[in-house]
């Protein structure tokens, strides 16, 4: 019967040994890593050449790459680490590469500059990974808050740069922010909410006011004054208001905060209608 064992034995009697695939052999890797230098980080001189010797010296890196590809240096795996939103669909098709391609033919820095485009992408690392494998880390935007100017929505993330405008319905339940300039200063907002937790989870939406300072509402559309400065003690003069009086409990439209010794309460049967709650004598 005929052997069809691709490894070839010695002399009759010995033990064969098993055969080293081609990409495995140091020499084949030490002409790849070669190959990769000048394919690579020589790009540079590729490109300076002209006329012939420019012609001649491209002709040879693209044979080298050829010659890489029979001797197995081929795409076979694209691994991607830290997607989450960004779909596999977007991934691949900006990373523009087909399984079976020459992997040194590959152009890292111009797939990584498209991976980076994606909406979510905000940094990416890309490399080979002789013999066979591109491995791409990405690190996707984080949703902060949803926007609202001149009537349009937008998703917006820690840095305060949209993300989405359109399919916004899951991230409702994020904060809501309005008014020219909120992007920029709302994870300060969200840092000064969050020392007061039972505050922060009745805190629906925040407005922007004059580029200056925040208006809060809270659920039961109760509107926080919040001053331009030191916001952080206005806040948690709040939550010791709250503590005391259940304030947030009660028949309030406005609570003011803009002064430091006081807390002006508008309740809603009368407009008119104010209370001075002066420091925490009340």
């Amino acid at each position: 019967m005929k052997n069809t064992d691709k490894v070839s034995s010695t002399k009759r009697g010995k033990p064969r040994r098993n055969a080293i695939p081609l990409w495995r052999r140091r020499p084949l890797i030490a002409i790849a890593a070669l190959m990769v230098v000048l394919t690579g980080i020589g790009g540079g001189w590729w490109l300076w050449q002209d006329g012939l010797i420019g012609r001649t010296t491209s002709q040879a890196k693209w044979k080298m790459i050829a010659w890489s590809g029979e001797m197995g240096f081929k795409v076979k795996d694209i691994l991607v680490v830290g997607r989450r939103e960004t779909t596999r669909r977007e991934i691949f098709s900006a990373i523009g590469l087909v399984r079976g391609a020459p992997i040194l033919a590959f152009d890292l820095n111009a797939a990584k500059d498209r991976v980076e485009a994606l909406p979510w992408i905000t940094k990416t690392s890309l490399e080979r990974m002789l013999p066979n494998t591109i491995l791409l880390r990405v690190e996707e935007r984080r949703p902060m808050a949803i926007w609202q100017h001149k009537g349009q929505f937008a998703l917006i993330d820690t840095d305060g740069k949209v993300i989405l405008k359109k399919s916004l319905g899951r991230f409702s339940n994020l904060l809501a922010v309005v008014g020219k300039g909120a992007p920029d200063h709302t994870a300060d907002l969200i840092k000064i909410m969050e020392t007061q937790p039972h505050l922060q989870s009745l805190v629906k939406a925040a407005v922007r006011v004059g580029g200056r300072r925040w208006n809060i509402r809270m659920a039961g559309g109760i509107d926080i004054r919040l001053p331009e400065q030191d916001p952080v003690k206005a806040w948690t003069r709040l939550a010791e208001f709250e503590s005391k009086h259940k304030l947030l409990a009660g028949d309030i439209k406005i609570l003011d905060m803009r002064q430091a010794d006081r807390l002006i309460v508008r309740r809603h049967r009368s407009k008119d209608q104010e209370e001075f709650l002066k420091g925490h004598e009340t």
